[in-house]
C-alpha cells in the first residue's frame, strides 16, 4: 500500500485543507503515515504571509527531500501559488499545485511516476471565480470542526500577499455548507467554527444570500451545539448579523474582530476599511445584545510610520474597549506588498517594546475578563488531557466564550458538552471543578452502543 505524509504551516485554513487533501489520497488507497517516517509521497502545504513562511516552507521541503529521495515530493499551499518559480528551483520538488486544483493533484502525482518530468499545475489565481469544493468528513482531532465557507479575499490591505495567493472572493454554495454541517455533527463534532480566508465575508459574491442568512440556515442542522466564526470584519458585523447573533441559540457569545491598529491615521496606510468611530460603535452594539461577550482580536504593531501617538490610540482603544485577548504581531516587511516599500520602516526594539505593551495589556484584560465568570457555572467542551506540566492528567476544554478551562474528569468527557463551575478565574487558563453531563451531549454512535447492549 502506498504511504503519503503531510506537512502543514500556517493557517487554520490550511489545516482545513490538509485534512480534505488527505480524503482524496484515503479514497484512492493510500495509508497516512508521520512526516518524519519514510513514505512514497510527501505532501508540504506552504504559507506565504511573511517571509519567515516562504522560508520556513523551503526548509521543511528540504526536509522531505532528504528523508526520501525516491518519494514523490509535492508542494502546495499559497507559497506555491505565488512562487511557483522558486519552489521548482529545489531540487528533489516533483510536484507544485497552488491553491485551487487540488483535486488534481493524484492525477499529477501518477503522471510524475510514470513521465518522471516535474510539474507545475498552478495557475492564475486571479482568474478563478469558481469555489473548490473539498470535503472533510471528520477531522483526526475530534473535539472542534471547521467548515470551510468561503475562499480568497478582495480587501488588498498594504501589509497583505494573500488575495495574491488566494484569488478574490468565492463563497461555498450554502447548500453544501448546511450537508457537510449536518455530516459533521452526525460524525460526533458538537461545535463548528465557520472558517476561511476572509470568513466574514461570505456572501459578497452572491445575489440574494449572505452570511446573516447562513447563520440562521445553520440552525436547522439537527444536533449542533455551538457555532463559532472563526473571525469576521467590523465592517462585515451588519445590523442583520447582530440580529441573527441575538437571537440564535448556537452561535457563541465570542468573535474575533481584527483591529489590526487603533489609529485612523494607520488604519488609512493600512487600506483597511473602517474607522475607529465606526469599530467602537459596533462593539457597543454586540455588548448590548451579547451580554458577556467575548471579543478577541488581532493587531499589527509598529506599521511603517507609526508613532508613539499613534501606538497609544491603538492602547487606549483597546483599554477602552475591553478586549479578551488578543494576538500581538509585530509589522514584518513582505516583499510585494505596498507596505514594504514605505518609508518610515519603524526600528525593531521600538516594535518589540511596544508589543511587550500590548501583550501585557492582553494578559491583564484576559484575567479581568475571566473573573467575571469566577463562580459561575459554564459549558465547556474538553479537547484533551492538558499537556501543561502543572495541570497533567486534568482535562482542558473552552467554554462557548473561549475560556481555556482545566479540570479534572474522566477522559471519555473529551468532546461532551460538560458543565464546569469556575473555582479560579485566571489566565491562560482558569481553574474548573466538573458538574456534570449535558444529557442531549451524547453522540450517535454511543447511543447505538447503548442500544446494541439493550438488545
Amino acid at each position: 500500500m502506498a504511504t503519503v505524509a503531510f506537512h502543514t504551516l500556517g493557517c487554520k485554513v490550511n489545516h482545513y485543507e490538509t485534512e480534505a487533501i488527505w480524503q482524496l489520497f484515503k479514497q484512492e488507497g493510500y495509508e497516512r503515515v508521520d512526516f518524519e517516517s519514510i513514505s512514497d509521497v510527501y505532501i508540504i502545504n506552504t504559507c506565504t504571509v511573511t517571509n519567515t513562511g516562504d522560508k520556513k516552507s523551503r526548509q521543511v521541503i528540504r526536509r522531505a527531500v532528504r528523508k526520501n529521495p525516491d518519494a514523490v515530493i509535492c508542494v502546495t499551499g499559497c507559497y506555491a501559488q505565488t512562487s511557483p518559480a522558486e519552489i521548482m528551483a529545489i531540487p528533489g520538488v516533483d510536484v507544485v499545485v497552488g491553491t485551487q486544483d487540488r483535486i488534481k493533484m493524484l492525477d499529477y502525482i501518477e503522471q510524475y511516476k510514470l513521465e518522471r518530468q516535474p510539474i507545475n499545475g498552478v495557475g492564475n489565481i486571479m482568474k478563478s471565480r469558481i469555489y473548490e469544493e473539498l470535503d472533510v468528513p471528520s477531522f483526526t482531532d475530534r473535539t472542534r470542526a471547521s467548515l470551510k465557507i468561503q475562499e480568497g479575499c478582495n480587501n488588498f490591505c498594504t501589509f497583505c500577499i494573500i488575495p495574491w495567493a488566494r484569488g478574490l472572493m468565492r463563497s461555498r454554495d450554502p447548500k453544501e455548507v448546511i450537508r457537510q454541517a449536518q455530516q459533521l455533527v452526525d460524525a460526533g463534532y458538537q461545535e463548528i467554527v465557520l472558517t476561511g480566508i476572509h470568513t466574514g465575508g461570505y456572501g459578497e459574491d452572491m445575489k440574494d444570500y449572505n452570511l446573516a442568512q447562513l447563520l440562521r440556515d445553520l440552525e436547522a442542522v439537527k444536533g449542533l451545539k455551538r457555532l463559532r466564526i472563526s473571525s469576521i470584519e467590523a465592517s462585515q458585523i451588519t445590523d442583520e448579523v447582530i440580529e441573527v447573533i441575538k437571537h440564535s441559540p448556537i452561535v457563541v457569545r465570542h468573535l474575533h474582530i481584527p483591529l489590526q491598529s487603533g489609529s485612523n491615521s494607520v488604519l488609512k496606510r493600512m487600506r483597511r476599511k473602517y474607522t475607529m468611530e465606526f469599530f467602537g460603535e459596533r462593539l457597543e452594539r454586540l455588548k448590548e445584545v451579547l451580554p458577556g461577550l467575548a471579543v478577541t482580536s488581532d493587531v499589527i504593531v509598529g506599521f511603517p510610520g507609526e508613532t508613539e501617538e499613534e501606538f497609544m490610540e491603538t492602547y487606549n482603544f483597546i483599554n477602552d474597549y475591553k478586549f479578551s485577548e488578543l494576538h500581538v504581531f509585530p509589522y514584518s516587511k513582505r516583499t510585494g506588498t505596498p507596505a514594504a516599500r514605505m518609508e518610515d520602516q519603524v526600528d525593531e526594539e521600538v516594535k518589540n517594546d511596544r508589543v511587550h505593551r500590548l501583550i501585557s495589556l492582553s494578559d491583564q484584560l484576559a484575567k479581568e475578563y475571566a473573573s467575571r465568570f469566577e463562580g459561575d457555572v459554564l459549558e465547556v467542551i474538553p479537547e484533551e488531557v492538558s499537556k501543561e506540566e502543572a495541570n497533567s492528567g486534568l482535562l482542558m476544554g473552552y467554554t462557548d466564550n473561549y475560556m481555556k478551562v482545566v479540570f479534572s474528569g474522566a477522559e471519555d468527557l473529551i468532546g461532551k458538552i460538560v458543565k464546569v463551575k469556575v473555582t479560579k478565574a485566571g489566565y491562560p487558563y482558569n481553574e474548573g471543578q466538573f458538574v456534570k453531563v449535558l444529557e442531549d451531549s451524547v453522540t450517535k454512535s454511543e447511543l447505538f452502543i447503548e442500544e446494541e447492549t439493550a438488545i
